[in-house]
């Protein structure tokens, strides 16, 4: 089951991948699907509590569920 998350400060495709990637590593085999124009992510395989903290250490705001 996939959820939809808001993030802050994503404006480019670097800013995607970095996301995406940063996810995929505390959950390997996550499958992520970024939004730039809504600034949100769609997450299937990992937790909120994992997402945040990713998204967080890859220098975003999380913002909670969208």
């Amino acid at each position: 089951m996939s959820n939809t998350y808001s993030v802050l400060g994503m404006s480019c495709g670097g800013c995607a991948s970095s996301v995406t990637k940063a996810i995929q590593d505390a959950a390997p085999g996550a499958v992520v699907e970024v939004n730039l124009d809504a600034k949100s992510i769609s997450v299937d395989g990992a937790d909120e509590a994992t997402v945040k903290q990713a998204v967080e250490g890859a220098g975003f705001e999380f913002a909670g569920a969208a």
